[in-house]
């Protein structure tokens, strides 16, 4: 039961680090104009996320622009746009292996020892998922510092964390603890020794004795 509930938590969350990672592609939020310098009109937002850039005026308005060209952003949206899709498919996937191999499930009944293996595959495979949105997102937030502390960069052109930054460090955690916990949850094998040979036992005697 133990290794049950381990197994059960681990999945859960996987589950919710893989929705975390869908919520983090698609939010605007990756990158929020920073206000650190003098004379830095505070009337409009500006953020910019994986997909498009918005701009939140004081009276509520929002006005957002979708990329066009993909071959004129940057190497690095490009590399962490690739990298979050490759976790979220790779997520996808070992949703349905774990969910095969989960004990609570009636799959593969019958086989233990290869329920047992995909629970441990869909383990790995999260741990890739989340490796992958790790990667992502650090090298995303990586170019951010790079660019505000560079001092060709103008005081009203730098950018900090947004909110979706931090949601995909949320999401790559709890797939790694997740997959780990997956990994974890696999019984380890007892020693079997071999079955002890009863000793022979002796003829019944005939009752007769000769003198």
């Amino acid at each position: 039961m133990a290794n049950a509930g381990l197994q059960l938590l681990g999945f859960i969350l996987a589950f919710l680090g893989w929705i975390g990672a869908i919520v983090s592609t698609a939010m605007p939020q990756w990158k929020t104009h920073s206000y650190a310098g003098d004379n830095i009109v505070t009337a409009q937002s500006i953020y910019e996320g994986l997909w498009m850039s918005c701009v939140s005026q004081s009276t509520g308005q929002i006005q957002c622009k979708v990329f066009d060209s993909l071959l004129n952003l940057n190497s690095t949206l490009q590399a962490t746009r690739a990298l979050m899709v490759v976790g979220i498919l790779l997520g996808l996937i070992a949703i349905f292996v774990a969910t095969v191999g989960m004990k609570c499930m009636k799959c593969l009944e019958d086989d233990e020892v290869q329920k047992m293996r995909m629970a441990v595959t869909g383990g790995v495979i999260f741990l890739i998922a989340g490796l992958a949105l790790l990667v992502a997102t650090a090298w995303y937030g990586n170019r951010i510092v790079q660019e505000f502390y560079d001092p060709m960069t103008p005081v009203n052109a730098r950018y900090e964390f947004g909110p979706a930054l931090f949601t995909g460090w949320a999401a790559a955690s709890l797939c790694l603890l997740g997959g780990a916990l997956l990994c974890c949850s696999c019984p380890r094998g007892t020693t079997s020794y071999p079955t002890p040979r009863p000793y022979p036992k002796p003829a019944p005697s005939s009752g007769k004795d000769y003198v």
